[in-house]
């Protein structure tokens, strides 16, 4: 069993899987204090030893250390968490990298083609699992892997093997990222972008480093900042490869920035490009797959759009994509993504001025116990939307909102 206490286990691991040598992690611990502060630190070699130490878990860092060591990762003390917790196999439930660690002892070499493949393989199933998972469940399993690769940084490995190891770890923290943006947990999903946007450098990843920029043009696209959101889709397009997973979804993205912008040609000419993108493409072994474009999702992705252009014609669209989501024709039922269809045809209802169906709609997704914190705006905007028709089921909505997703935001 491990001794180390989790807090040691977390500075080591953060610092690694942002490839920072002890050294260097002094180094940032000074440039995050203050002058004053740092004219009171110990110099780089003494702090190096002193980090050596926190790190084997001998004594834990003071409250001083502990905000040096959170301004250093950029990420909140909250998330940095230098509780008193011992690691073991009862902190995520580490099933799936017992197995893992298992077939690296195994293997010839510190690291491994049969190590690699399966680290490779977790991550597609992670992946994979995001559509159907909570995000907080999600996350812990993502932070369990990450732990396990950051153990693996330090191993023996060919270069071949070093850059397989960063693209998973660039995986796993672009992942990670997704999901706390899920949970609305900020400065925590944009730490762990910029992980995934150094591994993807390290890795010369484009890819990853295209999925980094279109996850942030998401995040600020749902907080109302259209024309940033615009500009992080389009760059996101200059660096994915084209063609790929990431260039779609960035191309569709910007559709919907443009959307929000009120642009309607420039919306139209976006989602023309993802259907001739989309259209010789078939369907990937497994669609759930976060990154890798199932061309079904053009559909939901013109439904959205259209419906946020106040566009009659997502109407049609919207209930086509709701069908396909909640049947078992097509693979298993994708509820998660069926609550954010309905809020799609709540919309498009409302443009064809169906308010009372839109309001039922909307109704049946913020009660579906699926919705995350990330669309609770999408939820707020049709309630409010609603409440200017003066649609007779419009208190239940209201009431319904606050209970599962806190105050309605002021228009």
């Amino acid at each position: 069993m491990n001794d180390v206490p989790a807090w040691a286990d977390r500075l080591r691991a953060e610092r690694r899987t942002r490839l920072w040598s002890q050294k260097d992690m002094a180094v940032r611990l000074r440039d995050a204090a203050d002058a004053r502060t740092r004219d009171r630190l110990p110099q780089t070699d003494s702090l190096r030893r002193m980090i050596r130490s926190w790190e084997a878990g001998a004594h834990r860092p003071n409250e001083l250390y502990a905000t040096l060591y959170a301004r250093a990762f950029g990420i909140g003390m909250s998330e940095l968490s230098l509780d008193n917790e011992r690691s073991g196999s009862a902190a995520w439930g580490d099933d799936e990298t017992d197995a893992l660690e298992l077939a690296q002892r195994a293997a010839a070499s510190d690291v491994g083609l049969e190590t690699l493949e399966l680290l490779e393989q977790a991550v597609d199933d992670l992946a994979v699992a995001y559509p159907g998972t909570p995000p907080a469940e999600l996350l812990g399993r993502v932070r369990q892997h990450l732990a396990y690769v950051c153990r693996l940084v330090d191993a023996k490995k060919t270069l071949a093997e070093h850059r397989r190891l960063l693209v998973a770890g660039g995986w796993l923290s672009l992942l990670a990222a997704t999901c706390h943006i899920d949970l609305h947990q900020f400065p925590a999903g944009a730490a762990r972008l910029r992980t995934a946007a150094q591994l993807a450098r390290h890795a010369e990843h484009r890819e990853i480093a295209a999925w980094c920029l279109e996850t942030e043009a998401w995040q600020v696209l749902t907080a109302g900042a259209y024309q940033r959101a615009l500009i992080l889709a389009q760059s996101a397009q200059r660096v994915a490869p084209r063609g790929s997973s990431a260039y779609i979804q960035a191309t569709a993205q910007e559709g919907r920035a443009w959307a929000r912008l009120g642009a309607g040609r420039e919306t139209r000419h976006a989602l023309d490009r993802v259907a001739r993108l989309v259209a010789p493409l078939p369907s990937p072994h497994r669609p759930e797959h976060h990154y890798r474009y199932d061309p079904a999702k053009s559909d939901a992705y013109t439904a959205t759009t259209l419906s946020w252009l106040g566009d009659p014609a997502a109407e049609p669209y919207a209930r086509q994509v709701l069908a396909r989501l909640e049947s078992t024709k097509h693979g298993p039922p994708r509820p998660r993504r069926a609550v954010s269809a309905r809020l799609d045809l709540a919309l498009a209802l409302l443009a064809s001025d169906q308010p009372d169906e839109a309001g039922h709609t909307t109704l049946t997704a913020i009660t579906s116990g699926l919705l995350v914190p990330s669309n609770y705006w999408r939820a707020a905007e049709v309630v409010a939307a609603v409440e200017r028709r003066r649609v007779p089921e419009t208190a239940e909505l209201r009431d319904a909102y606050q209970e599962l997703c806190g105050p309605l935001p002021r228009p």
